[in-house]
């Protein structure tokens, strides 16, 4: 009995009060797709997608150049303080890392090799 009564008030509930029709999205499958990942990024990742798009490596992801290792074309090594520590795999067979101070300001040799390495300002995009 209290089944009965329950289904019947649903009955009446759903015929009474009809819900207003949902409008369609703008931007769903039928018109549009997907948005892309241009359209829906924001804040930080959108700076890095327009820096990439740009050509400019923000965040040093892609593999470095390569430079000769001399004085007239040194290394580059990129960084947002004044000095570095940076590590020299002086041949390629080599296992052990050499690890020297790199200062602003000219181009110093590693202690090992003879290669040179410069110092050069970077500025993080954010």
């Amino acid at each position: 009995m209290a089944a009965r009564l329950l289904l019947r008030s649903a009955v009446r509930a759903a015929t009474t009060c009809r819900a207003a029709p949902i409008p369609a999205l703008t931007r769903g499958m039928a018109v549009g797709g997907i948005p892309t990942d241009e359209e829906q990024a924001t804040g930080l990742e959108k700076i890095v997608m327009k820096a990439a798009q740009q050509g400019a490596d923000p965040y040093s992801m892609l593999k470095p150049k390569e430079y000769a290792g001399s004085k007239a074309d040194p290394h580059l090594v990129p960084s947002i303080t004044t000095k570095r520590i940076v590590g020299c795999v002086c041949e390629e067979d080599n296992t052990a890392v050499v690890w020297f101070w790199l200062h602003q300001g000219d181009a110093q040799r590693c202690p090992s090799c003879g290669s040179h390495y410069k110092l050069v300002p970077h500025e993080l995009p954010h």
